[in-house]
């Protein structure tokens, strides 16, 4: 029997097509504003097409969310967290929250599926991933909900208020979990938009809200680009704002946010290091900075992005990669054969092109699997560069694409060194068999979360945030409930 890990796209043969079936998706053609519990048309009766990056056919048309939306839906907030939300008892509102968490569960299928058709991201990341992790959020944090004295003892705690919630399109139905849950939990209303390129679970998000019967105005749903969130930011009856997405917006959002007294976090971007000693078990670590990087089309602010390898070990760790890269399967986000899918907009893709045009200008040497990928869509082969310096563009700025920038190091204090040589501080990673290894580098390390021995592993109990300008706060564990909490 042959070995699969010898199968590449690029072979003469490969896997049969396995796409994942969409007969039970039906989503409208076109989809409204969520306000006070009903899907109700835009003030200005705009939509724009929400379309898969796969094959670039439109999915559905959705509501464009003005100033007059924005300000609908924020007043229904405050209506519901003044005479509902807040006056209930936190048991009551755990019932609401596990309810939500059951039903993303029930509909857990039809969730992964469209997240891939609107995102890009293959199923397998849908499926495995994404939609458990966003029940599990939701099942967490019900459980948080009548015992939040226990989590701040001897405070008195009450909530914010309502909150302005602004979520990326890297992890559409994940990031409302990180955002909603805990708010929802605490006792706040939301008033939530999402990524204008990955709406769809977030709209059938607010149709389990209504299965779940949840109050009306306690979450709701503004779809738009950015002059929809930046009039929801702006909003005067805000108590909170909590962003996820690029540094520049976040501190845009956060100039805007000085002279008043709103609370505010931020999830900002990231240039995470794995770094390999040479004691490491090599395959292991070469598998972790695939999964780091390439599984997720680079689409996570936490990808491990840069590589440091210890030098006596560099040729044989590259040797290993570039065989596991030749593996990896590009193409139809749904098919399970499917490894690495499509980028998610057109603008994306030529962001990541135009990166990997700088790399070579800057003298860095370029690798890409010699996989084929479709004609139609938007598409970036896996790629790494070697021969670069700290002071590269592809070294020091985001990318958010499956591109890897790979240095060496001889000691270890040199490796800690280069790491935290950047404006970023999310995330890490570091492949020793010492122990005391490990417990160096994690404290040296100037990043909001370390892995060890593995990578990009999430679990709601954990806190997960960053330093730097990777923003602040954190989302996710009991510190994750501390931003959507007043203490007395």
């Amino acid at each position: 029997m042959t070995d699969p890990s010898t199968i590449s796209k690029g072979s003469d043969w490969g896997y049969a097509p396995a796409p994942e079936s969409t007969d039970h998706i039906r989503l409208k053609s076109r989809y409204g504003l969520f306000i006070e519990g009903k899907f109700t048309p835009p003030a200005s009766g705009k939509y724009f097409q929400t379309i898969n990056p796969a094959n670039e056919k439109v999915l559905a048309e959705v509501a464009e969310a003005g100033e007059k939306d924005v300000d609908r839906a924020v007043q229904a907030a405050r209506k519901a967290y003044d005479k509902v939300w807040r006056k209930m008892s936190g048991r009551e509102r755990g019932k609401y929250v596990y309810r939500i968490a059951r039903i993303i569960q029930e509909r857990a299928r039809e969730l992964a599926v469209v997240e891939s058709m609107d995102g890009g991201k293959p199923i397998r990341e849908s499926r495995d991933i994404d939609i458990p992790l966003s029940a599990a959020h939701f099942f967490y944090h019900a459980g948080w909900a009548d015992k939040l004295a226990y989590a701040f003892p001897g405070r008195k705690v009450s909530p914010v208020g309502v909150a302005g919630q602004i979520i990326p399109w890297n992890f559409p139905l994940l990031m409302v979990a990180w955002k909603v849950a805990p708010a929802l939990a605490c006792g706040n209303t939301v008033v939530l938009k999402p990524a204008e390129t990955t709406p769809l679970t977030a709209l059938l998000f607010a149709e389990i809200c209504q299965e779940a019967g949840l109050p009306d105005g306690v979450f709701n749903l503004v779809t738009g680009a950015g002059a929809t969130g930046a009039a929801l930011v702006k909003h005067p009856d805000l108590d909170k704002v909590a962003f996820t997405g690029s540094t520049e917006v976040g501190k845009a959002i956060q100039k805007s946010l000085a002279a008043r007294g709103t609370k505010l976090t931020l999830e900002l971007g990231g240039k995470a290091a794995h770094i390999i000693f040479e004691d490491a078990t090599l395959d292991q670590a070469v598998e972790g900075i695939v999964n780091g990087i390439y599984f997720n089309q680079g689409h996570v602010c936490c990808a491990g992005s840069r590589l440091f390898v210890q030098e006596s070990v560099e040729e044989e760790v590259i040797a290993k990669l570039k065989a596991r890269m030749e593996t990896l399967i590009v193409g139809d986000p749904l098919d399970k054969n499917t490894d690495i899918g499509a980028i998610n907009s057109r603008a994306q893709c030529d962001r990541i092109n135009d990166y990997l045009r700088i790399g070579v200008e800057e003298g860095a040497e370029l690798f890409q699997t010699r996989c084929t990928v479709p004609g139609k869509g938007f598409w970036v082969r896996p790629s790494f560069f070697t021969k670069v310096a700290q002071s590269h563009r592809i070294v020091q700025e985001e990318i958010f694409g499956p591109v890897l920038a790979i240095q060496t190091f001889r000691t270890l204090n040199e490796a800690l060194e280069k790491a935290n040589n950047t404006p970023y501080g999310l995330s890490g990673g570091v492949w020793t068999d010492k122990g005391s290894k490990i417990f160096k580098v994690t404290r040296g390390i100037r990043a909001g979360v370390i892995w060890a021995n593995t990578f990009n592993k999430f679990d709601p109990t954990s806190p997960f945030g960053g330093y730097k300008e990777s923003g602040y706060g954190r989302e996710g564990g009991r510190h994750g409930l501390k931003p959507y909490v007043e203490l007395s």
